[in-house]
């Protein structure tokens, strides 16, 4: 039992594993298939901010933003100190400069705007926070068409008058909007 020399059995032959299927890399996903891009809460931005696809801001952007054909949401915590331009702006935190969009803007009940909109539609919830001016003629005017924007037809004419009422009373109005109705006895 002790001195039993040990027979050495031949091992067979190692055999690679086998492919099941073609090997392939993944495609990376272009960015019309993706998700929006984000900037998350940690990140610092100083200086321009350009992009070609939607855009979520959650940090901090100092400077300017520039997605004249998406959407840019600019999140709960971010904290946004520049001149923003996008198809649409939906505003949940804090922004400070002027904001242009050609489709809408939209300010959230959590949402501070301190500066001026230009867009064609302007939405603000009740609760937030808007100090500034709105002008919803000139962006919608601009991306009518070439010439000089300004529409000369009865109903343009109405519109404008309209639009400079509005603005004169944007702070009135938004004051309105953001406090309780109490109702009025004659």
């Amino acid at each position: 039992m002790w001195n039993r020399e040990v027979a050495s059995k031949a091992s067979p032959p190692v055999q690679p594993a086998q492919v099941l299927g073609a090997q392939t890399k993944p495609k990376p996903t272009p960015p019309s298939e993706r998700g929006p891009g984000s900037i998350g809460k940690s990140v610092v931005i100083k200086g321009e901010l350009s992009g070609s696809e939607d855009l979520t801001i959650e940090g901090q952007v100092e400077g300017s933003i520039e997605l004249e054909q998406h959407v840019l949401t600019i999140g709960p915590n971010a904290r946004i100190t520049a001149e923003v331009s996008a198809k649409a702006v939906v505003v949940f935190g804090e922004v400070m400069g002027d904001i242009k969009a050609t489709e809408k803007v939209v300010i959230r009940d959590s949402g501070a705007v301190s500066g001026d909109i230009a867009a064609p539609k302007v939405a603000i919830a009740e609760g937030a926070r808007f100090r500034g001016g709105i002008d919803m003629q000139a962006t919608a005017a601009a991306a009518s068409g070439p010439g000089d924007g300004a529409d000369r037809s009865p109903q343009g004419q109405a519109r404008a008058v309209s639009s400079q009422r509005l603005q004169a009373n944007a702070a009135t109005e938004v004051e309105a909007v953001s406090s309780p109705t109490v109702p009025r006895h004659s």
